[in-house]
């Protein structure tokens, strides 16, 4: 029974806030809801928990409690707040990210928060039990009711504590709760292990406040341990048994089912704890492709009569970790595709909501994760709903980041976390902290709290056959001697920074990890940028420089290009590429299932066969559409897809693969172009026309003519000069480059092949071949080669000038909308995509993604959109990369070195064989695998690199 419970506030509105009718009017309302409230719960049964909040239940449901802050912003004044929140972002108090507070740069500060909040307590609750619950306070928590201490300081900021108020309350009148909370603890290892920390470290009570009202003789907690194979095991701890004679429970379905008979025992007077079991049959196992959830109902009797009774969801499932083999799921050895995540939301610190949390839940398993790791704090209790009742893997953590809790705090902590946790189905691992913060002496209470046993680890150490160094580089990975006979599960791998990590080198880790027979997977760091709206700062997102600009989505969980390379990597569906389809395709795919529980008879999946549009044109057209068969692949196997082929095929550019899950959610939608580059080319080129074509030459420039369009040549660079039609300027030129290479020019030579005016450039060097093409249609066409450079290099293609200030947008077919690194080209889909300017740094400040600067694939032809007019460049040849301008260098970097700024060539447009890697916030590139590797060219693999483009500078 959960009731919300408004503060009556009769003394303060009264004497502090009385501003007029309107304070009149709302003071009345409040005093009608509180005597409504009082009339409700007085027909109350005594036989279940009541649930009274005194605070809102999220960050977006508060409630006003009166509140003093001692520094720092708007303190030292008497006003409210919003209850649960973080005051920092409420105007109070001081930021502070934790390195910043660390002792060898000591800069923080200890402001308290002074709460006050009047409520009423009914008559009729004299006689039970009443507690006061905190989900959690940040962080020294001193409580006091009615003048009285309620208890001792409670000291950890990520905990669920309560007390027992039930000799210190009113009945039938009004109650006041005072509440010191502390930003800083009074216990150092407290602070060293939550305050010390790579975070943003907030004050406040920010999870909910309520009372827990029940009866005199109660439940206390459940302890459930409820196998796979549907083997039961419930340890009921009971307090002040004095009638009760029986504890009886019941598997319900969650629509109220039955499952199996109730099991029971008989109990005396006194006993605490009480052990029930069951064994059932032809119960559905929880897991993340299948999250079935079950209810048990726990009842107290006496002499027959029902005196309390308490319900909590559950799952069937069993956890198994197996020396030298890998970490088993209901019998099925597990690989975790999982990420890191902060419970954070830039508007509200720390305090979030079953609506975000529901929200982050679907969107990890939108990327195809299967478990997220709970970094580096027990979650909200609403998270872990959403992951029992979506799907995913838990692996849930004692805070503890490079320094642990002293066993005194310690102990009271891990069993709080465990108290509260444990019967979700979800959590799969516990962690003793992270990074050096593991207190060993608190181990055992792991394996004694747990009845299920579940596997303990220190993240980034090897404990108990489980080796989770973080962020190992490539050659660790596929090296065996690395595996010895320990697991590798490496809980922190591909450490994202802005733009880097996370998607990129992740396919090739993948390749490796899946197949290693000792790896268990891993996570990454980390789900979201933990950004914070700075209303200090004319309400700049903050990330702490280059702290915590982190994440595969925004602040706000925008979604940035890993988030799609994650979801094609991670498919629990893989498609192999069927090479060209041409008048030789068969129909058919070859297909893995990387399913763990799911035949892929449960899935669907769909065609589609579009004609997309040409440069001018903004229709595509859909061709065909189709179901394909869904086969019988078992988890672990492989087979074959087989599609009916449809007539028109030839008429496509592409065709998409489409794969859904059994809930319908999109798996992932592969492209496969039917059409190359030159048969595009071909339909959008025209090379007859009616133009005459005239050229000067003169010192210092060659000028050519063809009607309207006038191209100017430097004599002595080789290079275009000038663009201009009957419309004006186009501001393209310095061109062609070559971007990696040495070349000196020497001469042209100027000829007419029919009605076509050709000129051809003569270098020294790499260049073997510039040769310019003008048609009597008005369209240019350039002819490139080139070595490259015996030599290790990070890019090779040729590149233009044209000034970013005109440039508007740009649409293109090709791969998108996202931009590419070498290592990340996986997850855009290819199609004719818009984007207008941006100047978005990925991570920093204003955010518009997709990103429009950077690298993108499998261009076929791009129109620019410009503030002059607009110009469109064809490209025939298969496999260019077009660069569109040069993505500015985040500020948060500041002076320090890190890898996450691959280089871009000279020009601000240009056609390449070959773009860079880019390497993750603690990693180069050259670490992370193989396309993460600059190119290397030698007198045996070096080759001539051939590149066409058209150009349409007419002004259409």
């Amino acid at each position: 029974m959960i009731i919300e419970l408004k503060s009556t506030g009769i003394d303060k509105r009264i004497t502090g806030n009385f501003n007029g009718k309107e304070n009149i009017s709302k003071l009345i309302i409040r005093f009608l809801i509180v005597i409504s409230f009082c009339v409700f719960i007085q027909e109350l049964s005594g036989q279940e928990k009541k649930v009274i909040f005194l605070s809102g239940t999220d960050k977006d449901h508060t409630v006003e409690w009166d509140f003093f802050c001692t520094e720092g912003r708007k303190s030292g004044y008497w006003t409210t707040i919003p209850v649960p929140s973080n005051w920092e972002l409420q105007g109070f108090g001081n930021f502070n990210y934790g390195r910043e507070c660390r002792k060898e740069t000591p800069h923080y500060h200890k402001e308290h928060g002074l709460y006050k909040f009047s409520f009423h307590a009914d008559s009729s609750w004299a006689g039970m039990v009443v507690n006061l619950v905190f989900e959690g306070s940040m962080t020294d928590t001193k409580v006091n009711l009615n003048g009285r201490l309620a208890g001792s300081v409670h000291q950890g900021a990520f905990y669920q504590f309560k007390y027992n108020i039930s000799d210190k309350l009113n009945y039938g009148g009004d109650n006041l709760l005072e509440v010191d909370v502390a930003k800083w603890s009074g216990n150092e290892s407290v602070n060293k292990a939550e305050r010390y920390c790579d975070f943003w470290i907030f004050g406040g009570i920010y999870r909910p406040v309520y009372l827990e009202v029940v009866p005199k003789e109660h439940i206390e907690r459940l302890a459930i341990n409820a196998l796979a194979n549907g083997d039961i095991d419930v340890d009921v701890f009971i307090q002040n048994i004095l009638k009760v004679d029986q504890v009886q429970a019941q598997v319900l379905t969650l629509d109220n089912e039955k499952v199996g008979e109730p099991f029971l025992k008989n109990i005396s007077e006194g006993e605490t704890e009480i052990h029930l079991s069951s064994s059932l049959k032809n119960v559905r196992a929880w897991n993340p492709e299948s999250p079935n959830l079950y209810k048990i109902q726990v009842s107290l009797l006496g002499q027959g009569e029902l005196i309390y009774s308490e319900e909590e969801k559950f799952g069937f499932r069993t956890v198994e970790f197996r020396e030298k083999d890998g970490i088993y799921v209901n019998g099925v050895k597990i690989k975790f595709k999982g990420v890191n995540r902060h419970s954070a939301w830039p508007t509200s610190g720390r305090t979030t909501g079953k609506a975000l949390s529901i929200s982050d839940v679907k969107l990890m398993k939108e990327m195809n994760m299967n478990a997220v790791r709970m970094s580096h704090y027990p979650p909200d209790a609403h998270f872990l709903d959403a992951c029992d009742s979506l799907g995913l893997f838990v692996l849930n953590e004692l805070t503890g980041w490079h320094d642990e809790y002293d066993t005194q705090v310690g102990t009271k902590l891990v069993h709080e976390m465990l108290y509260r946790d444990l019967n979700h189905p979800s959590i799969v691992i516990w962690a003793n902290g992270n990074e050096r913060g593991w207190n060993l002496d608190l181990d055992h209470l792991f394996d004694e709290i747990d009845p299920q046993n579940r596997p303990l680890i220190h993240p980034d150490a090897l404990f108990r056959g489980i080796n989770t160094k973080h962020y190992l580089v490539y050659r660790h990975i596929t090296d065996p001697k690395f595996y010895g006979e320990n697991v590798t599960f490496p809980t922190e791998f591909l450490h994202g920074n802005y733009d880097g990590g996370h998607g990129a080198a992740l396919s090739d880790y993948w390749d490796v990890m899946w197949k290693a027979p000792l790896c268990a997977g891993g996570f990454l760091w980390n789900f979201a940028d933990e950004g914070v709206v700075r209303s200090d700062k004319n309400n700049i997102i903050d990330t702490d420089n280059f702290h915590a600009p982190d994440g595969i989505l925004g602040p706000f969980r925008e979604k940035e290009a890993s988030f799609y390379t994650i979801k094609e990597v991670w498919s629990p569906v893989v498609i192999k590429e069927p090479g060209c389809i041409d008048e030789m395709f068969n129909g058919e795919f070859d297909v893995e299932n990387r399913f763990f529980y799911t035949n892929l008879n449960q899935c669907t999946f769909n065609y589609s066969l579009v004609k997309l549009p040409l440069p001018y044109k903004k229709r595509q057209k859909q061709l065909a559409q189709g179901v394909i068969a869904s086969p019988d692949i078992e988890p672990g196997s492989r087979g074959v897809i087989r599609m009916d082929i449809p007539k028109n095929l030839k008429e496509a550019n592409v065709l998409y693969l489409t794969v859904k899950d059994p809930s319908g959610a999109e798996i992932f939608t592969w492209s496969f172009n039917i059409k190359s580059p030159s048969s595009i080319a071909d339909k959008i080129v025209e090379k007859r026309g009616k133009r005459k074509i005239e050229w000067i030459q003169s010192e210092g420039k060659i000028d050519v003519s063809a009607g309207g369009l006038q191209l100017q040549f430097d004599n002595e660079t080789g290079l275009l000069n000038k663009v201009r039609n009957k419309k004006g300027p186009i501001s393209f030129n310095n061109g062609p480059v070559l971007i990696n290479g040495k070349n000196r020019f020497r001469k042209f030579q100027i000829n007419r092949q029919g009605n076509n005016l050709i000129i051809n450039s003569f270098y020294d060097g790499d260049f073997k071949k510039v040769s310019w093409k003008i048609y009597p249609s008005g369209w240019v066409q350039l002819d490139v080669s080139y070595l490259p450079p015996k030599d290790t290099m990070d890019y090779l293609g040729i590149s233009f000038n044209y000034p970013e200030s005109k440039i508007r947008g740009m649409r293109w077919m090709g791969e998108g909308p996202y931009r590419v690194w070498k290592n990340r080209e996986k997850g855009n889909r290819f199609n004719v995509w818009q984007k207008y300017y941006n100047n978005t740094i990925t991570g920093e400040g204003k955010i518009i993604y997709p990103e429009f600067k950077g690298y993108h694939a499998n261009m076929s032809w791009v129109t620019v959109e410009t503030t002059e007019q607009a110009f469109t460049i064809v490209c025939p040849t298969q496999d260019i990369y077009l660069q569109m301008l040069k993505p500015e260098k985040p500020g948060g970097l500041l002076d320090k070195k890190y890898y996450v700024i691959p280089p871009f060539p000279k020009g601000d447009i240009s056609f390449m064989h070959g773009i860079p890697p880019i390497g993750s916030k603690n990693k180069p590139p050259k670490s992370l695998g193989p396309a993460s590797q600059s190119y290397l060219f030698t007198e045996q693999n070096v080759s001539m690199k051939k590149i066409t483009l058209f150009f349409d500078f007419r002004g259409i």
